[in-house]
C-alpha cells in the first residue's frame, strides 16, 4: 500500500475498508435486500445474494438466478477472465425500449474455492437505472471495467478512480 495508506479513509461505526478486504477475494453470503432497476422495472429483487469482496474494490453482489428475470438477459459475444473466479460470460439487457450491452454477468464454472457464485448473476450498477441494498442507492464503482457496488457502509479509495489502474 506504500503511497496510498495516507489516503485510506478510516472507517467509521457500522463501515467497512475495502482495503481490509483479502486477496484472493472472499466470499460473503448477504442477506441484505438487493435490486436492480432499469426502466422502472425491476429486474432483480433478492435477500440472498453472494458478495465477492478484494482488496481495494467495493463489493461486487452476485445475485441468485431464480431471483433474476432472465428473460430480460440475453446471451453476449462479451467474455472476460478473472484470475481469481475463472472464465465470465456476459449477458444484455432488455427492458423496454432499452437495450443496453454486456449490462450483467456470471460465471457459470468458476474455479476452486468460487462454486457457489456459479450461474448468479452481478449487473454494473452504471448500466441500468438504479440498484439498492436494503433501499439505499447504490454508486458505481469508478471506471469502465470494475463492476463494484459502493454503499454508504463501505469506504474507500477506490480502485477505477483516476490513477488507481496499477494498484
Amino acid at each position: 500500500m506504500t503511497g496510498r495508506s495516507r489516503d485510506i479513509v478510516v472507517p467509521g461505526p457500522g463501515q467497512e475498508s475495502v482495503w481490509d478486504y483479502p486477496r484472493p477475494p472472499a466470499v460473503s453470503p448477504d442477506d441484505r435486500l438487493v435490486t436492480v432497476i432499469l426502466d422502472s422495472e425491476e429486474i432483480a429483487r433478492s435477500s440472498g445474494t453472494i458478495r465477492i469482496l478484494e482488496t481495494s474494490h467495493p463489493p461486487t453482489f452476485y445475485i441468485p438466478p431464480g431471483d433474476v428475470r432472465v428473460e430480460r438477459l440475453e446471451a453476449s459475444p462479451h467474455t472476460s477472465f478473472c484470475e481469481f473466479k475463472g472464465q465470465a460470460i456476459y449477458f444484455n439487457l432488455r427492458a423496454g425500449d432499452r437495450h443496453i450491452e454486456a449490462a450483467a454477468w456470471c460465471y457459470p464454472d468458476p474455479s476452486p474455492g468460487y462454486g457457489s457464485i456459479a450461474g448468479f448473476f452481478a449487473f454494473y450498477p452504471n448500466k441500468v437505472d438504479r440498484c439498492t441494498v436494503d433501499g439505499r442507492i447504490v454508486v458505481p464503482q469508478p471506471g469502465e471495467f470494475y463492476g463494484g457496488w459502493i454503499t454508504p457502509d463501505v469506504v474507500g479509495p477506490f480502485k477505477g478512480e483516476p490513477g488507481t489502474m496499477a494498484w
